[in-house]
């Protein structure tokens, strides 16, 4: 399944829903997947793990939606590796030090 069928299947299946809700709450509901998602991969069983991060990603898209951003834009902007030094891996120093797995993007 490509990005943009996710989208459109998650707009499909959950949109109406979705717009009733807004995106102020919408995004409320995608911050408390996340936090279910920091518990499960403190302890839970690799299934817990997918769930949930199957959950934040289909959150997330539901409030890309709402926004009116396309996911499949919203990644193209890593196509060619970071977007601020254009490498894979990337090349981006911070403070002197090597950027760690989580670069401020």
């Amino acid at each position: 399944m490509t990005i943009e069928q996710f989208q459109r299947t998650i707009e499909e299946t959950y949109g109406e829903r979705d717009a009733a809700r807004g995106l102020e709450r919408t995004f409320i509901w995608f911050v408390e997947e996340v936090g279910e998602l920091a518990r499960a991969l403190r302890s839970e069983s690799h299934e817990r793990k997918v769930e949930e991060f199957s959950d934040v990603l289909a959150w997330l898209t539901t409030t890309a939606s709402l926004a009116g951003v396309e996911m499949s834009e919203a990644a193209e902007r890593f196509a060619r590796g970071c977007p601020k030094c254009d490498r894979s891996p990337c090349e981006c120093r911070r403070e002197g030090r090597e950027k760690d797995s989580s670069p401020r993007r």
